[in-house]
């Protein structure tokens, strides 16, 4: 554990920050999850889970946890998925 002030304050925030960002991945993957169990049942919500994971996926990439590459790369294999 540090000592000095501010490093024990930069412990604290970034507890904080992990926390926030994990429960962000954590939601973005489910949602991704969710609508890839949708298309290989055939349910017929897909388009509406489309639409919740591409949102997780722009709400994670606003946040910094994902990168402009990785978040286009993966709504495009979706659509993808949903037009197929």
């Amino acid at each position: 554990m540090p000592i000095i002030k501010s490093a024990i304050k930069r412990v604290k925030t970034t507890e904080k920050a992990n926390a926030r960002n994990s429960a962000q991945m954590s939601a973005m993957r489910t949602a991704v999850k969710k609508f890839e169990e949708a298309v290989t049942a055939g349910a017929e919500n897909t388009e509406d889970l489309f639409k919740q994971a591409v949102s997780a996926i722009d709400k994670a990439h606003s946040k910094g946890l994902i990168k402009a590459n990785k978040a286009a790369r993966d709504k495009s294999r979706m659509a993808a998925r949903l037009n197929k």
